[in-house]
């Protein structure tokens, strides 16, 4: 057998042109094998040609002469069947190639990763690894190759990969487990998801497994349930320096109630009945010095009154229940024009008015509240109230406006401070502890309170107060 140049052929695809008088003999074969022909040249030889056309669209011979007469009728076939092997290992080495470059590219990928990936047979030997398990373990992916955990980690930690190994192979089906490794700073911590990889028959080969180190998140949720344990701590020492703090107020209110009404009950009497029964005896300036002691016994009753509920407010366990704060005003308006029957105020006190809260210590603010506007406006020939509500920012907001002296804003940080007072006490009585008293039942609440005002045209106080069950105020 012998080679013929390529060059003599015809465009790839087409007839072999026969040369002088010689007669051709083409036969066709599918894609990529373009032609396969005899060219009688002369007696008992000819010009056996065939044609490969690859991908890449261009034709090349594979076998050019053979003698007819030695191969006779089998030198076509024996031809074809050439072109078959060359084209079968063509298509193997192209297979072969793009598998390489395919695992290249995968093997890529997981070395570029932050995980930890790795591959082991069932059996528990390594097959692979990624370049982060090559850094984090300080090994190279060719020594590892054959090896077991069993040859690398302390056997409790070889024992518990091995465990999880297992699980997923009986399972057949991923699973995420929590596994803890040594490193040069202590243990770290992974989340490992670990699946079997099975062949064309369904039948697990190995197992892969990807780790993720999460022992940041560990530390971190350490450190949080550390801080709650010291915090429960101190809110248990805190609660007992309360409790102890607590006791102590009942022991001096108990005190305040009883010890100290006692003597200003004997000022006031002893005071009434030398007024009753000497008043003969007394000039005028005697007697007005008893005024006056009565009249500072009935302060110092009605503070002790004042920081009593106040005392309360902060002790006393909530009821909350739907309360109709316009029902409770209307009452303590009525008892206010029973006492002070020679006063003109006119009162508009809007029809719906509920919230959620203890009945005791709201009707407590609004007595406060109510009483204050009605000894500001004493010295207005008609005093104004209105008692209603608005909304603030989405919020329902409960209001007592009047139209009395009002006061500065300049100073209205002090307006709910215990004893602080805005009036000289000459002008208004009263202790400077009633407003105190309403931010206190108003934060026992959820809510706040704050106030609005000008010096001669009134002022208006502002709380808010849950309106329904939920209502964070």
């Amino acid at each position: 057998m012998i080679w013929r140049d390529p060059a003599d052929r015809g465009a790839a695809g087409g007839d072999v042109p026969a040369p002088g008088n010689s007669r051709t003999a083409i036969h066709r074969l599918p894609r990529p094998i373009v032609a396969v022909g005899a060219t009688v040249l002369g007696v008992g030889v000819a010009d056996l040609a065939a044609w490969f056309l690859p991908r890449d669209g261009r034709a090349r011979p594979v076998i050019l002469l053979a003698s007819v007469a030695a191969l006779g009728g089998t030198a076509l076939l024996a031809a074809r069947e050439a072109v078959r092997r060359d084209t079968a290992r063509d298509r193997a080495e192209q297979a072969e190639r793009r598998a390489r470059e395919d695992a290249e590219r995968l093997l890529s990928v997981i070395d570029n990763t932050s995980a930890v990936i790795y591959m082991r047979d069932c059996a528990g030997r390594y097959l692979l690894v990624n370049r982060e398990y090559e850094r984090l373990f300080d090994v190279r992916r060719e020594d590892l190759v054959g090896l077991t955990d069993h040859d690398l980690f302390p056997k409790e930690i070889a024992d518990d990969f091995q465990a999880n190994d297992l699980r997923a192979l009986a399972r057949g089906a991923p699973v995420v487990v929590e596994e803890t490794a040594p490193q040069p700073d202590g243990p770290h911590v992974y989340i490992t998801v670990k699946y079997p990889l099975n062949d064309r028959n369904g039948h697990p080969y190995a197992i892969c497994g990807i780790s993720t180190d999460i022992t940041d998140l560990k530390r971190a949720e350490e450190q949080i349930r550390r801080l709650n344990a010291e915090l429960e701590l101190r809110v248990r020492e805190r609660t007992a320096e309360l409790e102890a703090s607590t006791r102590e107020l009942d022991a001096f209110t108990y005190s305040v109630s009883h010890d100290l009404r006692a003597p200003l009950r004997a000022l006031n009497g002893f005071s009434r009945i030398l007024l009753e029964d000497h008043a003969d005896r007394i000039d005028a300036g005697g007697r007005d010095l008893l005024h006056r002691i009565q009249a500072a016994a009935q302060r110092m009753e009605r503070l002790i009154d004042d920081l009593l509920n106040l005392s309360r407010t902060t002790r006393a366990e909530l009821n909350r229940r739907p309360v109709d704060l316009g029902a409770l005003a209307r009452q303590i308006v009525a008892e206010l024009r029973n006492t002070d029957p020679g006063r003109r105020v006119d009162v508009e006190i809007e029809g719906e008015l509920t919230c959620l809260g203890d009945p005791a210590l709201l009707r407590l603010m609004l007595e406060n509240l109510i009483s204050n506007a009605w000894k500001f406006t004493r010295k207005r020939a008609v005093g104004r109230i209105d008692v209603g509500s608005t909304d603030k920012d989405g919020a329902r907001v409960f209001f007592v406006r009047d139209n009395g002296v009002g006061f500065d804003m300049a100073r209205a940080d002090r307006l709910f401070v215990p004893f602080q007072r805005l009036h000289a006490a000459s002008d208004f009585e009263g202790s400077g502890v009633g407003l105190a008293t309403v931010a206190r039942v108003v934060g026992r609440h959820g809510g706040r309170a704050w106030a609005e005002g000008e010096p001669g045209r009134g002022a208006a106080f502002f709380v808010t107060l849950p309106t329904e069950p939920g209502d964070p105020r």
